[in-house]
C-alpha cells in the first residue's frame, strides 16, 4: 500500500471506534479549520523560506540555510508523535530516504514538540534524518501554518489521552497543519503541499520527484 492507502485504512478503522458524539465534534472542528483557509495564506511555491534555526533531537542547533548549502531539502511539518497519521507519514519517508539522498538532498521534519519527544519518535522508527523541535510553533507561524485549537477539540484530545501541554511544554494549544515543502539551495520553494485535513498527506515519492 502507498501512504494514501495506509492513511485511509487507518482513518476508517479509527472512525469505526469513535462514538457518534465524538465523530460529530471532529467533523465540526475540521470544517471550522477548513474555513480558515490556511492553505491560501501560507508560504507557497515560488516563495522564499525564512532563515531559522531549531534544536534537533539531541539538542544540537540546526540552521536551515546551512543544510540548504549542501543541497535541496524536503521540509515536513507534522503535528506530533501522538498523531498516528504523522507516524505513518514519517515512517514512509524513512522508507524512501535512500531516494532522497541519491538526489543529493536531505529531509528535515519539524514539530512543536520538545526534543525528548522527538528523540522517542526518532528511536521508534529508527529515523536517519533530522527531527527538529519548533518551540511555540515559531517557525511554523513564519510559514503561516498554525491554528488555535477550539475548546471542543482540546476536550476531545484530552479524552483520547493527547496532552499538548506536556508534549509542547506550553499552554498555547496550537498546532501546525501538516505541510510538505521541497526547497532548492537558495531557499525558494519548488513544491508546497498543505492540507487542513490531517488525514491527507503528500505521497513521499511526489516530493522526491520535485527534486529532479
Amino acid at each position: 500500500m502507498n501512504l494514501s492507502q495506509k492513511l485511509q485504512s487507518y482513518r476508517e478503522e479509527s472512525l469505526s471506534k469513535k462514538t457518534e458524539e465524538d465523530k460529530a465534534a471532529m467533523l465540526e472542528t475540521a470544517e471550522n479549520l477548513r474555513k480558515l483557509e490556511i492553505e491560501k495564506k501560507a508560504l507557497k511555491e515560488g516563495d522564499k523560506i525564512p532563515e531559522f534555526q531549531l534544536k534537533n533531537a539531541i539538542g544540537e542547533t540546526i540552521k536551515i540555510y546551512d543544510v540548504l548549502s549542501k543541497g535541496p531539502v524536503i521540509i515536513s511539518f507534522y503535528r506530533g508523535a501522538w498523531c498516528p497519521y504523522c507516524n505513518l507519514e514519517i515512517a514512509a519517508y524513512q522508507e524512501i530516504l535512500p531516494e532522497i539522498i541519491k538526489r543529493g538532498a536531505q529531509l528535515v521534519a519539524i514539530s512543536p514538540e520538545v526534543p525528548d519527544i522527538t528523540m522517542t519518535l526518532k528511536e521508534k522508527h529508527a529515523l536517519e534524518f533530522e527531527i527538529l523541535s519548533d518551540t511555540d510553533n515559531v517557525v511554523a507561524k513564519q510559514f503561516g501554518l498554525v491554528f488555535q485549537l477550539e475548546d471542543k477539540l482540546i476536550a476531545l484530545y484530552q479524552k483520547m489521552g493527547i496532552d499538548l501541554v506536556k508534549s509542547q511544554e506550553n499552554q498555547n494549544n496550537e498546532l501546525p497543519i501538516p505541510a510538505t515543502y521541497v526547497v532548492n539551495t537558495v531557499g525558494v520553494i519548488k513544491l508546497a503541499y498543505l492540507n487542513s485535513d490531517y488525514t491527507k498527506r503528500l505521497e513521499p515519492m511526489d516530493a522526491v520527484a520535485a527534486l529532479d
